[in-house]
């Protein structure tokens, strides 16, 4: 996909995307934080910050579901971008965007990037969240973004749940490490390994996570117990993207999500949660991937498949 070296746009990703057969996300570059007090430089404001998103990146849904559930659509603007692989991300139609709180027009995302930082040198991914006050980017880390969302803006959401409650803390967090390793990153793996091994073995860890994930949600009706929280809404948008995109294109095909009774009416369960559809786009995803050269050098988009998030669920049985 490209980076930026010295601030230069360079179409060639060199090592940074693992040896051996081995695929691994580059770690992100920026954690600043937003804070309900602005102690650490950065003060839950409304109108201050803007966030960049890809429609069919589960990372960049994850914040865009936070966005959502917290009731902050007034507060934080956002911009989706294309896929357009020349240099990366990139606004629609190569249509000029100006970065709030400046007077930058920009085309791509990597753009945005070097505003930040002149000479930064990395990948330049979705999400990212801009800050217009500072004209610098926040943080481009999703489980750091969202965790924000949920308790730095409680002054323009009021009323919202708490996604990351201090009693479950400590389940979350184990259960956000399972599903990061042995899906979320792990989808990536599979999909981009070169090594037959390699891949063998993160598809293994990978349904023997299923397995442990559907007999958990055999005796409960979410991942921590009888309340939604953050651990849901990050498997949620790996999830979504599964049958449609994972198992056909990134060879993670031992079996369909819908093919594991509590995990299929779970995905459900959070999809038909309020607001949550309108923000699911499945056409997106289907074409955000297969329009990937790497995995689908053709660059023929597939008609399916027709998954019905909307069927009724079983998972009120719990409650």
């Amino acid at each position: 996909m490209g980076m930026l070296v010295d601030g230069q746009w360079t179409d060639d990703d060199g090592d940074s995307r693992g040896k051996g057969g081995k695929f691994d996300h580059l770690p992100t570059k920026f954690h600043g934080a937003i804070t309900a007090d602005g102690s650490s430089g950065f003060k839950a404001e409304a109108g201050r910050y803007h966030f960049y998103a890809y429609p069919s990146c589960p990372w960049a849904h994850r914040v865009t579901l936070f966005r959502r559930l917290k009731g902050l659509e007034d507060v934080i603007s956002l911009s989706f971008l294309t896929g357009g692989r020349a240099q990366g991300y990139s606004f629609a139609d190569g249509i000029e965007h100006t970065v709030p709180g400046t007077d930058s027009k920009v085309t791509h995302l990597h753009q945005v990037y070097t505003l930040a930082q002149a000479d930064y040198t990395g990948r330049c991914t979705v999400p990212t969240l801009w800050d217009a006050k500072e004209r610098t980017i926040v943080n481009n880390e999703s489980s750091e973004i969202i965790r924000m969302f949920n308790s730095e803006f409680g002054e323009f959401s009021n009323g919202t749940p708490d996604y990351y409650p201090e009693d479950l803390r400590a389940d979350i967090d184990a259960v956000n490490d399972l599903t990061y390793h042995a899906i979320n990153n792990a989808v990536y793996k599979a999909g981009f390994s070169t090594d037959q091994e390699t891949y063998n073995q993160t598809v293994t860890v990978m349904f023997e996570a299923f397995d442990e994930l559907e007999a958990r949600l055999g005796s409960q009706r979410y991942l921590c117990g009888g309340r939604i929280t953050e651990a849901d809404w990050r498997l949620f948008t790996t999830l979504f993207r599964f049958d449609a995109a994972y198992y056909p294109l990134f060879k993670c095909n031992k079996k369909h999500i819908y093919e594991y009774p509590n995990l299929w009416n779970y995905t459900r369960d959070l999809y038909q949660q309020p607001g949550i559809a309108e923000i699911c786009d499945l056409k997106a995803v289907i074409k955000g991937y297969y329009s990937i050269p790497k995995a689908n050098p053709s660059g023929v988009i597939p008609f399916g498949p027709d998954l019905d998030f909307d069927e009724p669920h079983d998972r009120g049985r719990f409650s």
